[in-house]
């Protein structure tokens, strides 16, 4: 059992600690954020509502996240995010990838439109991509995915809807950035380690954090 924490420093610090923070349970025997807060808290739009606090540590700059293990919502520290940026990531640029056919159409149209636009609302994305119909919803959040699982993306915080006044007026949507830009903005620096050095260093770092049951999911989560 992990110790349990109530404010959003508390949680900056578990990130700092453990590297990596997934938001529901992902590796057996490690936090995530969902085991380490009160399930009365979700969703209370309070300053101690965890829901909340997910996009801020994007904004803050203080952690990276996105859906980048497993099609899972995760958070990585500042220190570990180009060490999993190296091993779960690729040299290649999109363009080439997709030259290659190692990337879809669809999540090239998609990256170019975030390269375009930093911080672009996911509905603006979709529309602009032409992926609006609903048949295509699949397609589109495939792309999302695609895109995140090689972090060539990242959630950079939510936009707000709003009507014509200013005025709340629905939902708020997920905004997405390019890895690049959003490292960059945050001033995190680009590493010169191979994949396998990295991968190496993760091991290392995690294996003073976790237990034998935990290492194995990581190992497998870093192959």
């Amino acid at each position: 059992m992990h110790k349990q924490i109530k404010t959003y420093k508390e949680a900056i610090h578990i990130i700092e600690e453990f590297g990596l923070l997934p938001l529901a349970p992902l590796i057996p025997d490690y936090p995530s954020l969902g085991s380490i807060t009160a399930k009365e808290v979700w969703h209370s739009d309070t300053e101690f509502d965890p829901w909340m606090w997910r996009t801020q540590f994007s904004m803050d700059g203080t952690a990276g996240y996105g859906k980048f293990i497993k099609k899972k919502s995760v958070l990585i520290s500042r220190e570990l995010l180009p060490y999993f940026k190296r091993v779960l990531g690729e040299e290649d640029s999109v363009e080439q990838r997709f030259a290659d056919g190692k990337l879809s159409r669809e999540a090239l149209v998609v990256f170019q439109l975030i390269q375009e636009e930093q911080g672009i609302d996911t509905r603006v994305l979709r529309k602009k991509s032409g992926l609006i119909q609903k048949e295509q919803k699949k397609v589109f959040e495939n792309a999302l995915l695609e895109l995140q699982g090689y972090m060539d993306i990242v959630i950079a915080g939510i936009q707000e809807k709003t009507d014509e006044h200013g005025e709340k007026n629905g939902w708020n949507s997920t905004a997405f950035e390019t890895y690049d830009a959003w490292t960059i903005r945050n001033g995190i620096q680009k590493l010169g380690p191979s994949r396998q050095e990295s991968k190496d260093y993760l091991i290392a770092h995690f294996e003073n954090k976790c237990n034998e049951n935990a290492m194995k999911k990581i190992i497998k989560i870093l192959q």
